[in-house]
């Protein structure tokens, strides 16, 4: 077997599919909420510097992306590691050198992968609007913070029509939901900002 379809053969037999899907939307969904919330503020707050602004955004784009690595690869390998225990007590045998073994310890890194990549790249993709700003790409005319605030906006919406899809619900009333939740989150800071 290749790598790819080693790694296709451990999330079949661990069943991980579903977790690492849940994964990537829960922690692009905090990537793309934490940059909305991130470019709001500095709206809110008045000029700064787009150099500021752009290494702000990166600093909190490493942070998620590590965090989700580190979080997940802990808690996903003592998972793994409980789950193959249990297999061994009941198969009475010793699994490490099996495909059960080698799921147990590469599926924890698969799932962290994911889980730390899915807000890193989305912090990424709403950074970009202020990065080509700053590179002079985008015309002076167009404003950086909102153009980035409203690609985060849809990144929002996609992900909420990604997670009707895969339900088999509405996909636009799942976008719609998650679109709120990022309009009441810009509501919040303003209320707060203003008090």
């Amino acid at each position: 077997m290749n790598l790819l379809g080693d790694a296709r053969h451990w999330l079949e037999i661990t069943r991980a599919h579903g977790i690492m899907r849940r994964y990537f939307v829960v922690n692009g969904f905090d990537g793309a909420l934490t940059m909305l919330g991130l470019i709001i503020g500095f709206i809110v707050a008045g000029p700064a510097e787009l150099s500021v602004i752009i290494t702000a955004c990166l600093g909190a784009a490493i942070a998620l992306g590590v965090s989700g690595i580190s979080s997940a690869y802990v808690s996903e390998s003592a998972e793994r590691r409980r789950a193959l225990d249990e297999l061994e007590q009941t198969m009475l045998t010793d699994l490490r050198d099996t495909s059960h073994g080698q799921a147990a310890r590469w599926v924890p890194v698969l799932i962290a992968l994911t889980n730390g990549a899915a807000p890193l790249c989305v912090c990424l993709l709403i950074i970009m609007p202020l990065w080509l700003s700053e590179r002079g790409v985008l015309s002076a005319a167009a404003p950086p913070l909102p153009i980035a605030a409203l690609t985060a906006l849809f990144v929002i919406f996609s992900l909420g029509v990604y997670l009707g899809r895969t339900a088999g619900t509405s996909w636009i009333r799942s976008g719609l939901r998650t679109l709120f939740i990022a309009i009441g989150t810009i509501g919040l800071i303003y209320a707060v900002t203003r008090v």
